[in-house]
């Protein structure tokens, strides 16, 4: 791809701002869907983003159109609903969907795209949004391969590294399954804690045994801060969007046959902590949400 693009920008929230940002510091123009959901996009504007009402406008005037909402509800309504992006959506117009999605309506949402002549890549993204306004995030690619060649030099204007996984879908499955491995990290680690404390354990000490062991991960490095203030660090994700996406990932095994029994368990944890503990709290307080349901003491206290 050469030369500047006209790009659309549907979800500019934690992550979907530092894209939008660095995409624009390329020299594309930019429509931004005007949502309540956006964070401040100010700095946007006077980098020369311009914003509509509605999906169908943003699509209307891109030959890319940019994703990032928070799960495959919000994209079904973006792309199917009234005034949404297949009524605006140009021939040969490509829609990069960088939500965290359950590949099972992936694929029938690129389907739908592909009927109207446009192309699909979804294109998920791992690390926080900090690395997102430094645009060094990782980024999994599914889709075909000459659209995926296309798209690759407006990705690599927000991301360190990219993966490509395969076809259309691909991209999901991978994300899919990065954080059922990390939440599931995060499982254990809070279990542990919690018995630790009403054991008598020094966390401290089981801390220095687990990062000098094989208990080391970048789960627990992430966790420190918390362990140690109980400050949540770069862990910035809330309880409620981990359920949502260990959800898709048990529904993702389920689809394709696969025992998620381990899975499930891991989903029903960070469900009930996000019914008693409070869903927009972040993930780390996960450790306190179990210590308080078992009176043990606090973490970072």
């Amino acid at each position: 791809m050469s030369g500047n693009r006209k790009l659309g920008f549907i979800g500019v929230g934690l992550m979907g701002h530092g894209l939008a940002k660095n995409l624009l510091k390329q020299g594309h123009t930019m429509t931004l869907l005007d949502h309540p959901g956006n964070q401040p996009i100010d700095d946007l504007i006077k980098m020369g983003a311009q914003t509509v009402a509605t999906a169908k406008e943003v699509a209307a005037v891109a030959d890319v159109v940019f994703m990032c909402v928070t799960g495959s509800p919000q994209v079904e309504a973006c792309v199917y609903g009234a005034d949404g992006l297949l009524e605006g959506l140009q021939a040969g117009a490509i829609v990069v969907d960088g939500t965290t999605a359950d590949p099972v309506s992936t694929v029938k949402v690129a389907a739908a795209v592909q009927a109207r002549g446009g192309r699909y890549v979804d294109a998920p993204m791992t690390r926080t949004s900090q690395h997102a306004e430094d645009g060094c995030v990782n980024t999994m690619l599914g889709g075909d391969a000459a659209t995926l060649a296309e798209v690759r030099p407006l990705i690599e204007a927000y991301s360190e590294n990219i993966y490509i996984g395969g076809e259309v879908g691909s991209g999901h499955r991978m994300k899919l399954l990065h954080n059922y491995i990390s939440l599931g990290t995060l499982a254990l680690l809070a279990e542990a804690y919690t018995c630790a404390g009403k054991a008598g354990v020094d966390r401290k000490v089981l801390t220095q045994v687990l990062a000098t062991g094989g208990g080391d991960s970048a789960v627990l490095k992430r966790l420190m801060p918390f362990l140690d203030s109980g400050e949540p660090g770069s862990m910035l994700f809330s309880l409620i969007n981990a359920g949502k996406d260990l959800r898709y990932f048990t529904h993702m095994a389920e689809d394709l046959q696969v025992g998620a029994f381990v899975g499930e368990a891991v989903h029903q944890t960070f469900v009930t902590a996000s019914n008693v503990g409070g869903g927009e709290k972040m993930i780390p307080e996960l450790l306190n949400i179990l210590c308080r349901m078992h009176n043990a003491p606090l973490c970072g206290k």
